[in-house]
């Protein structure tokens, strides 16, 4: 089957991770006889600064009429894109896996969480305004059907992942009792539905700690979008940092894949930017492909970019981040080059 891919390179570092991830999806192409074919499309910063804005008819329409999407980082605009794209595609599970790497400075060496984040609702829906010169004002808005998908969503990875079988639902509900306490409410009558996972439940601030201090004993972790955001970025320093960290904008009938680091515009140029947020993005990508097509291909072709980035970086063929000299078009050359010398 032929994929198209809407391709959008983003700001800053964002060209240069593009580059380097699809040097890797060529070389899978190859060894699997897979047909990807990849649609470039403009969004962010430098595309409102030529056209005036961040977020053209064109790209929009070009994702539309394409199977998935690949995003590079968006500088400043992102509210005007990535958040603008989750509501229009209706993207309403952010998924973002924490996951120790050999050689990469992890806190702990089994580390292997997923977080599943609400992305369609509460304090980012944006409804803010002013009381006066002295007041101000953002609702959240929480709703039980956006609580139920979300839940729904991380019970079924916890099923599919069959590792420890635990989803955590983190909320602060002893304090917002009334939008905290619908989301807790729903994701207890959810874990009814799943008499195999274990279900338990923590205040987002004791959970923040427990990511420090025991990460390994997380499975997949259900939250809210806000506390989502900020748990996911605490939990991606874990394992090496932001570099090391992908995600995925996923809805009932469409996804984007995208690092979850901004452009990185004081490393613009410097070529030292660790490309395996954006790599890892493209696994997720092809899992996702392959899940919802039923093509065993885009499974493999996910196991295969996550082992040629493994081999990379046990051999230490890495960027200086992650201790090595490479730089990211060269680092993602080393990945190319042990995915094209797997065995499959």
């Amino acid at each position: 089957m032929k994929y198209k891919v809407a391709l959008i390179p983003g700001d800053g570092i964002g060209p240069e991770l593009t580059e380097t991830t699809l040097l890797v999806l060529d070389a899978v192409q190859k060894k699997l006889s897979l047909n990807l074919e990849f649609i470039e499309l403009e969004a962010g910063d430098a595309c409102f600064e030529r056209t005036g804005t961040a977020l053209p008819k064109e790209t929009v329409d070009g994702i539309r009429q394409s199977h998935v999407c690949l995003k590079g980082p968006v500088g400043e605009t992102a509210a005007d894109v990535i958040v603008k794209l989750r509501l229009m595609f209706d993207l309403y599970a952010n998924i973002r896996p924490i996951k120790s790497y050999p050689n990469a400075p992890s806190l702990k060496d089994d580390i292997d969480l997923v977080i599943v984040r609400e992305n369609t609702e509460d304090l980012y829906k944006g409804f803010e305004f002013k009381i006066g010169d002295d007041a101000a004002v953002g609702l959240r808005v929480i709703t039980r059907r956006g609580c139920e998908r979300i839940a729904r969503k991380a019970f079924e990875i916890a099923a599919r992942r069959n590792m420890k079988n635990r989803v955590t639902a983190v909320h602060k509900a002893n304090v917002m009792r009334v939008t905290c306490g619908l989301f807790a409410e729903v994701c207890r009558e959810v874990a009814k539905e799943y008499p195999d996972i274990k279900f338990d439940e923590q205040y987002v601030d004791a959970a923040s700690m427990r990511l420090i201090k025991e990460p390994q004993n997380f499975d997949v972790i259900v939250t809210t979008n806000m506390f989502g955001d900020i748990i996911s970025d605490e939990a991606a320093q874990l394992v090496g940092g932001l570099g090391m960290a992908p995600g995925g904008n996923i809805g009932d009938r469409f996804a984007i894949f995208e690092p979850v680091h901004g452009s990185a515009p004081t490393r613009v140029g410097k070529h030292t930017a660790n490309p395996c947020s954006m790599i890892l993005a493209s696994k997720m990508m092809m899992e996702w492909l392959g899940e919802k097509y039923d093509d065993q291909a885009c499974v493999k072709a996910a196991e295969i970019i996550e082992a040629g980035i493994i081999m990379a970086l046990r051999k230490k063929q890495v960027v200086p981040d992650l201790g090595g000299n490479l730089n990211t078009l060269e680092m993602g050359e080393a990945i190319r080059n042990e995915i094209t010398q797997l065995q499959v």
